[in-house]
């Protein structure tokens, strides 16, 4: 069952990015492995984006950051139904964090795609 739903998310990713320009939130933005992902998406020539929100907790909620390609963006304080606005959310956050939160973010056929930096589901079946 995994898998099958981790196949149907990869052939609705293929289809919006071909189709669309995507709205792209990242969970932890602040720190070096979101910093990191944010990097990555200014320099990705091929991965459409409409929108990009970052979230963070409330010590850096209201923050700016400075990027290059997506302009001056604040920090969000994070939320589930927020990052479920997204089509697709970037974890840069701990196991812990991801275990709590991952699946409520993509549940349904209106949660958004999660790609999780962490390990916590690397063995889940």
């Amino acid at each position: 069952q995994h898998f099958s739903r981790h196949h149907q998310h990869s052939s609705i990713l293929q289809h919006q990015i071909s189709m669309a320009p995507l709205n792209v939130g990242i969970v932890g933005a602040t720190g070096a492995v979101g910093k990191e992902i944010i990097g990555c998406l200014e320099k990705c020539c091929s991965f459409p984006i409409d929108s990009l929100r970052l979230f963070g907790s409330k010590r850096s909620a209201g923050r700016k950051i400075d990027t290059s390609k997506f302009g001056n963006i604040a920090i969000e304080l994070f939320s589930e139904n927020s990052a479920r606005e997204c089509d697709v959310v970037f974890l840069a956050v701990d196991g812990d964090f991801s275990l709590a939160h991952a699946e409520n973010i993509c549940k349904g056929d209106d949660g958004a795609i999660v790609i999780d930096n962490s390990s916590a589901f690397r063995y889940k079946e």
